[in-house]
């Protein structure tokens, strides 16, 4: 079955991509990103309200996995090491693997799935903005979570303010939890690896990465389940969006271009030595009715070749 193009790329798939162009779109969507996340810090007692408000609905719904989870990787530091590694570096690691992955491949693919991951980050911005949510590992003891990240420290570079490096606490915002982008991203990635990936093992890797960081960010008390549930909501609608994104962006390019058109011919003429004041110039003439002044007022425009020669015989002698 031939594969079909996402509504809204046609268009866009003509356009040669390039990777110095690229490469400073997303570390600029990265920055706004964080900065953005950083801002949204909200209240403490908010956040925290929030968070437990999250935990009792998930009682009442029978969802809480988090208590277990973080008890096996809690007891167990063979478990829970690895995975602290996992959520402090994977979506670092793997999300721009993918994308340099799809930049190779196809024009159109990438720059679907690139919009799509862009679009859904920006969603989940707006979530951390509207609703600060304190995470398991921060709730008072009495909770029963503990913070793996901060039981472990000594096998990493972070320190005991989530996967912050060490004194780098204050650069991250840790009521950032809900919606979990760490399982929006590995869901995107695991899409990507499913549908363009070419052997039984890309797709199987497509299925189980964001199954394992979603056990991962409940495991480590980094997230509850409804953050990971609000963070695959939030990748779905930034899929649905996507194509409006495009159609935008490709749009707002075909203006600029008709904008910037007239002044880029009008500078491509203005270098030009061939003079046109409704005077036509032939071949190799750079001044407008050039072979009129060379052979004088008597010559004939449309003269043969043959009978200027027997004119210029007929002066020589």
């Amino acid at each position: 079955m031939p594969q079909t193009e996402a509504p809204g790329t046609g268009a866009i798939a003509r356009t040669r991509l390039r990777w110095w162009t690229e490469l400073p779109l997303i570390v600029l969507v990265y920055a706004c990103y964080s900065a953005g996340r950083l801002l949204a810090r909200g209240d403490v007692a908010g956040a925290v309200d929030h968070g437990l408000t999250i935990l009792r609905v998930e009682k009442v719904l029978h969802l809480n996995a988090e208590h277990p989870l973080n008890r096996l990787f809690t007891h167990h530091a063979w478990l829970g090491v690895p995975a602290d590694f996992w959520y402090a570096s994977l979506h670092y690691l793997v999300t721009p693997l993918i994308l340099v992955w799809l930049f190779r491949s196809r024009a159109v693919r990438y720059r679907a799935a690139r919009t799509w991951l862009m679009t859904s980050t920006f969603i989940g911005l707006i979530g951390f903005t509207l609703l600060p949510t304190c995470p398991p590992r921060l709730l008072a003891a009495s909770y029963g979570f503990v913070d793996t990240m901060a039981q472990y420290s000594d096998y990493g570079w972070w320190g005991g303010e989530a996967s912050a490096p060490r004194g780098m606490g204050g650069m991250t915002n840790q009521y950032a939890a809900m919606p979990s982008l760490h399982v929006g991203w590995s869901l995107w990635c695991g899409v990507m690896l499913w549908r363009h990936g070419r052997t039984p093992l890309a797709k199987a890797a497509g299925v189980a990465y964001p199954l394992l960081t979603t056990i991962v960010v409940m495991g480590t008390a980094n997230h509850y389940f409804l953050d990971a549930v609000a963070g695959a909501a939030v990748m779905g609608v930034g899929l649905a969006l996507t194509p409006l994104v495009l159609r935008a962006a490709e749009s707002a390019r075909a203006r600029l271009g008709s904008r910037f058109a007239p002044v880029a011919l009008a500078s491509r003429g203005a270098g030009s030595s061939i003079v046109s004041g409704e005077c036509k110039t032939s071949a190799g003439e750079r001044i407008p009715r050039q072979r009129e002044s060379r052979t004088g007022p008597g010559a004939e425009p449309d003269a043969s070749p043959a009978d200027a020669g027997e004119g210029a015989a007929a002066a020589a002698r």
